[in-house]
């Protein structure tokens, strides 16, 4: 295995605009969220003096409780210890709960989050950073997570959704089976196989059954998990909640910002709500307030203004934030000072510093996670082959093909010479039809757009034509692309881990922790 290349964020055509302007610092009040040391520095202090003792105690409890069924390694039972001491800050990931971690990048980005940690101790050697991975166990929707891929099949488990998916017990265990047959001769597949066993038993959660397997595979790199849904940690939140019931708070508060990024790129990652509030029973549901009572949508359920403070103070468990509030929970009860996500958790991020300033809750950095590529020697190869390079099938795949197939192509140049020619008579005339009446002058530039079409036409028609000609070639770079892009997408949001993992153990763990770039977001291409 070696590292072959990587690629800069900035550099890759499909990177939204906002993550690459984010990273290229074009907004003076992003400019303290970018990673940077001095950034750092000054998130270190500002957390320190914005996070409480109180807060530190509850979240210590917490996870003793929530980690206390699980064989921890040294380092992770240190971690918990420093957790409870003032100059110890954490560094966090987050994700749904996606069965046997769903696609490869859930690896990435935990690896990416403890590394960030690690070099943090590196250079703030009177601090502590403990890594910690946010289970998403109150999100609803089931169908989003309840299944993987690999090369061959795809897994999907059953179950009853509506409610907060981390309390969903597991009965159906068929994909079990299949996985077993599929892997079952690999080198490392029996592994795999009694860890997927050990984690999906019969009636345990899927918060149970996230919280092992993740456990099993980070622990020895001392990685907390934590589990948002609990009545002490949401106690902290009473506040908050009850301001964003009453007072709109982050609608409010973003709705600026929200507008600023719309008018810029054209719309944003999520638009807040009115209230970003949702209520649990045995499903999870909105809440909306019609003016005079405060509605649970898709129930009969409501309640008064009374009633729902009522509500809130004795059952603080029973509210859950959604997509955009949950960041303002995060970072209220951990002492947090680097959010490590996707570039959509990144964009709806920035869409709070507003928010942050108006409750005095100091903002993380904000870091978008690496991406990796593994690929086996073969595929460089073909690229050799055919005179590419792999950076070329990260930009625009439809203009590779056109610059492949009508590279020096003597009828597309005699094409572009007669269009430059065209161009240049109907500049001329266009001069001489200015000095006429204007309705002649707008003929003449009708009929120069009407003749250019033509040309397009042609270029269109000689592509087609060159594409029937070259078929062979063209089935093997379109087949080159699915070999980087399976799916016609990026490998790691479509394998399971259990693609690398069955042929290198923990080996594609530790490698892939070794070649990870913290400093950099970037794309990070190995060949196996």
């Amino acid at each position: 295995m070696k590292r072959k290349l990587s690629l800069s964020f900035t550099e890759i055509t499909s990177i939204p605009q906002l993550i690459k302007d984010f990273l290229n610092e074009k907004f003076p009040k992003f400019k303290e969220d970018v990673f940077s040391l001095e950034n750092f520095k000054i998130k270190i202090e500002n957390k320190a003096k914005n996070f409480s003792a109180e807060n530190r105690k509850n979240l210590c409890t917490v996870l003793e409780n929530q980690l206390g069924n699980l064989n921890l390694t040294d380092l992770q039972k240190t971690n918990l210890t420093l957790l409870k001491e003032e100059n110890t800050f954490t560094v966090t990931t987050g994700h749904q709960l996606n069965l046997f971690s769903g696609p490869v990048f859930f690896v990435y980005k935990i690896l990416q989050t403890i590394k960030t940690a690690a070099f943090l101790k590196q250079n703030f050697t009177k601090n502590n950073f403990v890594p910690v991975f946010w289970m998403a166990t109150e999100d609803h929707d089931f169908e989003e997570i309840n299944h993987f891929k690999t090369k061959h099949n795809y897994f999907e488990i059953k179950g009853k959704s509506g409610g907060v998916v981390g309390k969903i017990e597991i009965e159906d265990l068929a994909f079990i089976s299949a996985f077993e047959e599929e892997f079952k001769d690999d080198i490392f597949g029996t592994e795999l196989i009694l860890l997927l066993k050990k984690a999906y038993k019969k009636g345990e959660t899927l918060t149970t059954a996230t919280r092992y397997f993740v456990n099993q595979l980070f622990s020895k790199y001392g990685l907390i998990m934590i589990d948002g849904d609990d009545h002490l940690l949401k106690s902290e939140m009473k506040s908050i909640f009850s301001a964003e019931l009453l007072e709109q708070t982050l609608y409010n508060s973003t709705k600026n910002t929200v507008q600023k990024l719309t008018d810029l790129y054209g719309k944003v990652q999520v638009n807040p709500r009115e209230i970003n509030l949702f209520y649990l029973t045995e499903t999870r549901n909105r809440i909306e307030f019609d003016g005079e009572n405060f509605n649970i949508v898709d129930t009969d359920l409501k309640f008064t203004k009374e009633e729902i403070l009522s509500e809130l103070e004795n059952y603080p468990e029973k509210f859950s934030p959604n997509a955009v509030l949950r960041p303002v929970y995060q970072e209220y009860i951990l002492p947090n000072i680097a959010y490590i996500g996707g570039n959509a958790e990144v964009m709806y991020w920035l869409e709070l510093k507003e928010l942050f300033k108006k409750i005095d809750l100091a903002f993380p950095i904000l870091i978008p996670r690496n991406s990796m590529l593994w690929l086996p020697e073969k595929v460089f190869s073909k690229l050799e082959k055919l005179d590419l390079d792999i950076t070329d099938y990260f930009n625009n795949f439809d203009l590779l093909v056109q610059e492949k197939l009508l590279n020096k192509n003597e009828i597309l140049d005699e094409i572009k010479n007669s269009e430059e020619t065209l161009k240049k008579q109907f500049q001329t005339l266009k001069e001489e039809a200015e000095k006429t009446d204007v309705t002649f002058y707008n003929l003449v530039e009708a009929e120069e757009t009407r003749q250019l079409k033509s040309f397009n036409k042609m270029k269109k028609r000689l592509l087609r034509a060159e594409k029937i000609k070259n078929s062979e070639l063209l089935n093997r770079m379109e087949n080159l692309f699915l070999d980087i892009h399976p799916g016609k997408t990026w490998q790691e949001r479509v394998f399971n881990f259990s693609v690398f993992y069955s042929e290198l153990g923990k080996e594609f763990i530790e490698k892939s922790y070794a070649e990870m770039n913290v400093e950099n977001s970037e794309l990070i291409i190995l060949q196996v």
